[in-house]
């Protein structure tokens, strides 16, 4: 008898022999397989059925046949690597398990209090917050939300939504983010935002969005300790209010932004060439989230600024800011 390998794939020993016995003697009779088990008869029957169940054998009982293995063990291989990542994502998270047994717990003052302390916790630590990230990643069922603004000049302050890995996100998960008009204007955001768009996300663009949130099947939710510094860490919660409100908020972020996709895929082969102070003010509009801000970097009014964000836009054949600031980088004009 050969030596049994395919336990790994989910067969047993006598599976394995009448699987085999089936690829040296193929179109024998199905009732010819519990000779490849002359001690256990019954055993070799039993076999054949699990082997047919999982569409390892075909044919009929005068005429059978061992599936090709170059067809059945990706097969199976890919089978049981699906249910180990099923498995490996409920026992990364465990939450769900240790609330259900929290509840068979007396009510008490104390326990109240455990429940509340629970509810919010802060990640001081960027590495802690890339690890909470990662382990979100891993554990998600079906949809994440990030808004991110974050700032390309300042990489520590970043929102949680860069350490998005979609590698480690099932592909039945549904990936939304929104991200600040002027991470179109920075190379490696750029190229970011289209490795996502290409890995499945769907991403809007908000012109003044400040907003940082991250939330996973609406049931968690990231946010900054600091709004304006998000390397101070960020708060993360399970509170249900908390994170319905959350959600609420990238509903209306969303609603109100732009479509990537169709940023992406305008036009852009008309030429034109830019004053100094066109320039000057597009490398502004690129940089900053408010008017008053760029026109005081380009020394100049702020009805002045505006004026010339509206020429800058008509000679990219733009629609709003968003646009603009991508079609001006991909001209490599900023």
């Amino acid at each position: 008898m050969n030596t049994h390998s395919m336990s790994v794939l989910g067969l047993t020993s006598a599976e394995e022999d009448v699987y085999r016995h089936f690829l040296r003697n193929p179109g024998t009779p199905e009732g010819g397989a519990p000779g490849a088990l002359p001690e256990e008869r019954e055993g070799g029957v039993w076999a054949v059925a699990r082997l047919r169940e999982l569409r390892l054998l075909h044919g009929d009982d005068a005429h059978t046949w061992a599936v090709d293995p170059v067809v059945a063990v990706p097969r199976l291989a890919g089978e049981r690597l699906d249910s180990a990542h099923r498995t490996m994502r409920q026992l990364v998270d465990v939450r769900p398990i240790l609330r259900s047994l929290r509840l068979e717990r007396p009510a008490s003052g104390d326990a109240a209090r455990g429940e509340g302390a629970a509810a919010l916790s802060r990640l001081e630590d960027l590495r802690e917050v890339r690890a909470r990230v990662g382990q979100l990643d891993f554990g998600a069922r079906s949809e994440v939300l990030a808004a991110d603004p974050g700032d390309a000049s300042a990489p520590e302050r970043a929102g949680y939504a860069r350490h998005l890995d979609l590698g480690r996100l099932s592909t039945t998960v549904r990936v939304r983010i929104l991200v600040r008009a002027t991470a179109l204007a920075d190379a490696g955001s750029l190229d970011r935002l289209r490795h996502l768009h290409r890995g499945g996300a769907a991403v809007r663009v908000a012109d003044g969005l400040s907003e940082t949130v991250l939330v996973y099947d609406r049931h968690a939710a990231l946010v900054p300790i600091d709004a304006r510094d998000t390397g101070r860490g960020a708060l993360y919660t399970e509170e249900s209010g908390l994170v319905s409100s959350l959600v609420g908020l990238f509903e209306r972020l969303w609603s109100g932004a732009t479509d990537f996709a169709g940023l992406v895929t305008a036009d852009t082969e008309q030429v034109a060439r830019l004053t100094d102070t066109q320039r000057l003010v597009l490398t502004a509009m690129c940089a900053v989230s408010k008017d008053e801000t760029g026109a005081r970097q380009a020394r100049m009014s702020l009805r002045t600024y505006r004026r010339h964000i509206s020429d800058v836009m008509r000679l990219l054949g733009a629609c709003n800011r968003a646009q603009a600031a991508l079609l001006a980088r991909e001209r490599g004009w900023v």
